[in-house]
């Protein structure tokens, strides 16, 4: 699906790669990888979820005021950064050599990255083999395992949330969603889907549907199927891996969270050397919308700790 503020490589040609605004660089065999530059300070990577998710959801204008903001557009989600195979193939190697590039075009030695929901596993999958590229990561609800013993806590979580709002007229609206995500085969289901379970990734979002229901009726997204190029499972474990993590970490779980719960939070924090842990006491999977303060403020001590000369803007 097309972008209206797409542009062409190009046209950027003036502009470093870390002015404000939107950018574009080469990618792979003639595609495009784009990103988005807001905010100053040292510079803090952006890697949004889904699959497939695209990035605005993810603004974060409270670190904005300190931080240099670079907001990804994963490799998949404008048809020219999409693959031959799409919408398979999108592995968390396929995301990490995306970032490994823009990150060198951006120009700096090293970077904090950030990802969120799927962008957490794909940020941890980056820190384990790029190493030397980071400064620092933050995993933001994300989880050392996919598969069923993911999707059987998942599954538990919503069971809970239908639990509390079993009288609540768009309960059934929710479940019904949450039921066709296996279904899922094209950008309108995506976005159907991700629209419908919404509200279940807040601590309460009816109690306040009238602030958020704007940003639910603005996400955007395309279909990833989840598949590499082969049609097998791009499943995770890297519970072995992240005992020997050498990159600083910060983990950040909405204690309400129903997909990647607090469960996965603690585990992650207590497998990752010296990894820090946020738990958002208020928050569901946006902590970044629902506790927006705490969150800027843990985040940018995190970065402001680890950043040293060469993690900061040329």
């Amino acid at each position: 699906m097309n972008r209206t503020n797409q542009v062409n490589p190009m046209d950027q040609a003036s502009e470093t790669p870390l002015s404000p605004g939107a950018h574009a660089c080469p990618y792979d065999d003639g595609l495009v990888q784009r990103y988005h530059v807001h905010g100053s300070g040292p510079v803090c990577v952006v890697h949004s979820g889904g699959p497939g998710i695209f990035w605005d959801y993810l603004r974060m204008p409270a670190l904005e005021h300190h931080l240099t903001m670079v907001y990804v557009e994963p490799i998949g989600t404008t048809e020219d950064s999409r693959l031959s195979s799409h919408p398979h193939g999108y592995t968390r190697a396929r995301y990490s050599d995306a970032l490994e590039r823009l990150i060198r075009h951006l120009g700096v030695p090293r970077v904090h990255l950030l990802g969120h929901s799927h962008g957490a596993f794909v940020a941890a999958y980056h820190a384990l083999h790029h190493p030397e590229q980071l400064a620092g990561v933050v995993l933001y609800e994300g989880a050392p395992v996919t598969g069923p013993e993911h999707g059987a806590e998942a599954g538990r979580r919503v069971e809970e949330f239908a639990a509390r709002h079993s009288a609540h007229p768009g309960l059934g609206e929710v479940l019904a969603a949450f039921g066709a995500m296996s279904s899922m085969a094209g950008d309108e289901d995506t976005v159907a889907v991700a629209r419908g379970v919404f509200p279940s990734y807040f601590a309460d979002y009816w109690a306040r549907e009238e602030e958020w229901s704007a940003i639910r009726e603005a996400i955007r997204a395309t279909y990833i199927s989840g598949l590499d190029e082969h049609g097998d499972p791009d499943l995770v474990d890297d519970r072995a891996a992240l005992k020997n993590l050498q990159v600083p970490a910060l983990v950040v779980v909405g204690r309400h969270d129903v997909i990647c719960g607090p469960r996965w939070g603690l585990e992650l924090s207590e497998l990752i050397p010296d990894a820090r842990l946020l738990i958002l006491e208020h928050s569901g999977h946006f902590g970044h919308l629902e506790e927006p303060e705490v969150f800027a403020t843990a985040v940018r001590g995190f970065v402001e700790a680890g950043t040293g000369s060469r993690a900061s803007r040329p």
